[in-house]
């Protein structure tokens, strides 16, 4: 459980000392930060750069999202804040990442140089962004230590002073784990679930080695060529460890050669031309003052919080709010700590306040949306009144028109109502999982669509990702027997 009152008491009070807060906004990151503005500047020049890097390696379209679907990237002052604001008790938590249609968010540390054997904040990033990226390009569920391997790889990453980058540095952080942890045998480790399911494994250095065997194969002449034939594949069905067979020859050879590699005294490095990194302008401002104060509320709303928490920050959103009536942001802050404790009707007041003023702050009409959803749930209001929450999903689509949530209510108005989704609605919700590849929660919804529809293949696609992701979530145990079940009936299809 979460520290609530004096812990947060505290977090409120270091966040407040810090002189003020910048926001610097690109075309793929939101970052807020109380660091001087050449930090955060170059901060989210590097994040930019680093995107660009990935999707000329990968020779992707370089796509700008939504406004609401960047990731957005709280930098609070050091570790401990992190672990606050997660509510987590583990000293060696770096910084956090949550994919989340619509509202994606980071929270990470001061940005100030460390050894090479840290594992920094902005290190996690960049490994946690490259599991993001590799949702946005491809629908397709890869075995664990392909998933992992890839994000180590591009999470070594170096920013050269003739503005290339390099992609694929050793990570030095794991040296200690590959020289003492546990090793993972190469079968176990080439598993779709590369062994994760064990119970007797301990502390091992699966992510060390996930990380050689990707840079082996990615880097080596010798092995050219056999990350593309392995994805052929997986593509047409074969086992995780048939096609590192069919791919990579004798596994107990590529084991071999692995660990050759590995004692290698100097390892090549990816360097990326800085001709072909053309990132967007990077605009930088001074929050207002009163977006300054509410920032702290911000950050642990945009984290999530349980209902006890929720009850303990609300009282803070209020003061705040109440001596800022005629801010946008705040109000519409105020409105979703309201929402979070349970309060309706006065969630939809402050929205309302807030979209006085500004007719277009998004979250205004996600938290007037979500509180009249409830209301309609708890039976407040009429089960006509659905309709009524459709049309504010509606309104907040026309805001923007690509941000994935209305399009999920506007989905949900219907199945919560008892009643069919209309085929607007269903497109509607496809797209969504287009623009949020990464949300569980939406993929599971479209999944469950899908087979209500009889299109099962495509059902076995989209479950494919949720029921073999690296990082287990509340959805991937069903997702794994509805993808058994789904597969069974494709076979017993003539």
């Amino acid at each position: 459980m979460r520290a609530i009152a004096l812990g947060f008491l505290m977090f409120i009070a270091s966040t407040q000392a810090q002189a003020e807060w910048l926001e610097a906004s690109s075309d793929h990151f939101v970052i807020y930060s109380g660091q001087k503005e050449k930090a955060v500047t170059d901060f989210a020049e590097r994040l930019e750069r680093f995107h660009a890097a990935m999707t000329r390696v990968y020779k992707q379209e370089n796509t700008k999202p939504s406004p609401s679907n960047r990731v957005t990237v709280f930098v609070v002052a050091n570790r401990a804040e992190v672990r606050e604001v997660v509510g987590a008790k583990n000293r060696y938590l770096a910084g956090i990442y949550i994919p989340r249609a619509g509202g994606s968010v980071a929270v990470v540390p001061k940005l100030k140089g460390a050894s090479r054997s840290d594992l920094t904040g902005e290190t996690v990033l960049y490994h946690e962004y490259a599991h993001h990226f590799m949702h946005m390009n491809t629908n397709r569920a890869y075995p664990r230590w392909f998933v992992e391997g890839f994000a180590e790889f591009f999470a070594g990453v170096r920013f050269n002073s003739n503005g290339s980058v390099g992609i694929g540095a050793p990570p030095y952080y794991r040296a200690d784990e590959l020289a003492y942890g546990r090793e993972v045998p190469i079968r176990r480790l080439l598993d779709f679930d590369g062994g994760i399911g064990d119970s007797k494994a301990g502390y091992d250095s699966f992510y060390g080695q996930s990380w050689t065997l990707f840079h082996y194969l990615q880097m080596t002449p010798e092995r050219s060529g056999q990350i593309p034939k392995y994805g052929e594949l997986l593509a047409t069905g074969a086992s995780a460890l048939d096609a590192a067979a069919g791919a990579f020859g004798d596994l107990d050879r590529l084991d071999k050669d692995m660990e050759a590699y590995l004692r290698r005294r100097k390892v090549s490095i990816l360097t990326v031309d800085p001709s072909s990194l053309a990132i967007g302008p990077i605009a930088l401002r001074k929050l207002r003052p009163a977006e300054a104060e509410m920032m702290p509320v911000i950050i642990e709303s945009k984290v999530g919080v349980g209902a006890e928490e929720a009850n303990s920050l609300l009282p803070e959103a209020q003061r705040i709010a109440a001596r800022h009536p005629d801010d946008a942001t705040v109000q519409a802050a105020l409105a979703e700590a309201e929402f979070d404790a349970g309060n309706d009707d006065a969630a939809i007041v402050a929205a309302d306040r807030a979209l006085a003023v500004d007719p277009k702050q998004i979250n205004a009409y996600l938290q007037k949306g979500y509180a009249l959803a409830r209301k309609v749930q708890n039976g407040a209001l009429p089960k006509e009144s659905w309709k009524d929450v459709r049309g504010q999903f509606a309104r907040a689509n026309r805001v923007e028109n690509d941000h994935p949530v209305p399009l999920v209510w506007f989905y949900l108005s219907y199945t919560k109502q008892g009643e069919q989704p209309t085929k607007n609605a269903i497109d509607g919700l496809e797209w969504a999982l287009h623009l949020a590849p990464f949300d569980a929660s939406v993929r599971w919804l479209v999944a469950q669509q899908m087979i209500a529809d009889e299109r099962l293949s495509d059902a076995a696609r989209t479950l494919g990702p949720l029921a073999y992701s690296p990082h287990p979530g509340e959805h991937t145990d069903r997702a794994r027997e509805l993808l058994k079940s789904v597969q069974a009936r494709l076979e017993a299809s003539p």
